[in-house]
C-alpha cells in the first residue's frame, strides 16, 4: 500500500463539459457494544478538511489509470486511513467549488469498513472521527455529500 497521497491533475478525468470529476466513499459500520455485539446503529467516519476545521467524507479526483471504485478506495486510504469494501454507487451529483468557483461531477459510494489503519498518507493533515448519522449529517460542509449520506441511511435500514 502506497503511504504517498497522489498529488496533481496531470492524470485527472473531466466530463464532456469540462467538469472535474471526483468521486467519494461513505465509510460506515455497526456500532459494537462493549461485549462484542454489533448492534443496528449506523455509524459513519468523516475526517476534516485539510483547509480548516470544516469536517466531510473523503473525495478527490478520479484519475483516468484506475477505475471509480479503484478512486472511491484510493481516497478512503489515502484521506481517511480505511480499508473496506465499496458497494453500489449512491448517485452522481453536479456542484460548483465555492473556492474556486468551478464545476464539478461528483460520484459517491459506501464503504462498510473492514479495517482502521494506524498510519495512513494524510493522517498529519487530517482528522476523523467516527459520528452517528445525525451529527455527521450537521457537520458534513458539502450538500450533495449530505444527500449520498441520506441515501445510503435508506438503503442499509431498508433491509
Amino acid at each position: 500500500m502506497c503511504m504517498v497521497s497522489r498529488t496533481g491533475r496531470h492524470l485527472q478525468r473531466y466530463d464532456n463539459l469540462g467538469r472535474r470529476q471526483v468521486v467519494g466513499c461513505i465509510p460506515y459500520r455497526f456500532k459494537c457494544c462493549s461485549d462484542g455485539t454489533i448492534t443496528n446503529d449506523l455509524e459513519v467516519l468523516v475526517i476534516s478538511s485539510q483547509k480548516g476545521p470544516k469536517m466531510m467524507f473523503p473525495k478527490g479526483g478520479w484519475e483516468i489509470d484506475e477505475s471509480i471504485e479503484e478512486a472511491a478506495l484510493r481516497e478512503s486510504i489515502e484521506e481517511a486511513g480505511v480499508l473496506g469494501n465499496v458497494e453500489c454507487e449512491l448517485g452522481k451529483w453536479h456542484f460548483v467549488s465555492k473556492s474556486h468557483g468551478t464545476f464539478y461531477e461528483g460520484y459517491m459510494f459506501p464503504l462498510l469498513v473492514k479495517e482502521e489503519l494506524d498510519l495512513w498518507p494524510e493522517q498529519h493533515l487530517r482528522q476523523r472521527a467516527w459520528m452517528n448519522v445525525k451529527e455527521a449529517r450537521d457537520v458534513c460542509q458539502h450538500w450533495w455529500m449530505k444527500e449520498a449520506l441520506d441515501i445510503l441511511v435508506q438503503r442499509v435500514t431498508s433491509f
